[in-house]
C-alpha cells in the first residue's frame, strides 16, 4: 500500500537569525522567524509525510506554545514524525521538495540538505529531491520578506 502527502510551510524573514533550509546552515545576516529553528523546508516534509499517514498536522504534534520547544532543530522533529509514521507501520519512500525564495541561492547548499535529510529519514539522498524557485518579485516571497516550500512524500506499509 502506497501514500501520497503534500505539506506546505512559509516564514518571514527577519534580522540576526541563523537561517536553516533543509537541515543546513545558510550564512546570511537573516533567518527565519519561528518557535523552532523555522526551517520551513523540513517543516514541510514533515507535514507531508504526516498527511500521507492520515495523521494530525506538524502544529499538533509540536505546538509553538511548548517551551521545550523553543529553538528546537527541526530535523529533530522530523526524526519524532520518522518514528510516528514507523510505529504505525509507514516508511517514507521519497521526498521532493521546492524551496520558493529570492535570496539566498539554494542550488549550491542542495546536495547538504538532501544529505541531512536523508540522514534523517533514513532515505537516500538519491530518493530526494530539492528544487528551488523565485516568486518572480510577485507577494512576501517575491519582495524578500519571507521564505516558503512545498513537499511531496510518497509511503509504503512496512
Amino acid at each position: 500500500m502506497l501514500r501520497v502527502g503534500h505539506g506546505y510551510d512559509i516564514h518571514r524573514l527577519v534580522p540576526g537569525r541563523p537561517l536553516v533550509l533543509g537541515g543546513v546552515r545558510f550564512d546570511t545576516p537573516y533567518g527565519l522567524e519561528g518557535h523552532s529553528d523555522a526551517d520551513c523546508l523540513t517543516h514541510a516534509v514533515c507535514d507531508a509525510l504526516l498527511g500521507a499517514a492520515g495523521l494530525a498536522d506538524i502544529g499538533h504534534f509540536f505546538p509553538n506554545t511548548d517551551p521545550v520547544l523553543k529553538g528546537i532543530d527541526s530535523q529533530v522533529l522530523l526524526g519524532r514524525v520518522i518514528s510516528e509514521l514507523r510505529a504505525r507501520g509507514w516508511e517514507p519512500v521519497n521526498i521532493d521538495a521546492t524551496l520558493l525564495a529570492e535570496q539566498p541561492k539554494v542550488g549550491p547548499k542542495a546536495a547538504a540538505m538532501k544529505v541531512a535529510l536523508a540522514a534523517t529519514t533514513g532515505l537516500s539522498p538519491d530518493a530526494i529531491g530539492i528544487k528551488a524557485t523565485t516568486n518572480e518579485g510577485v507577494g512576501e516571497i517575491g519582495r524578500g520578506e519571507a521564505i516558503a516550500a512545498h513537499a511531496v512524500v510518497l509511503i509504503a506499509r512496512k
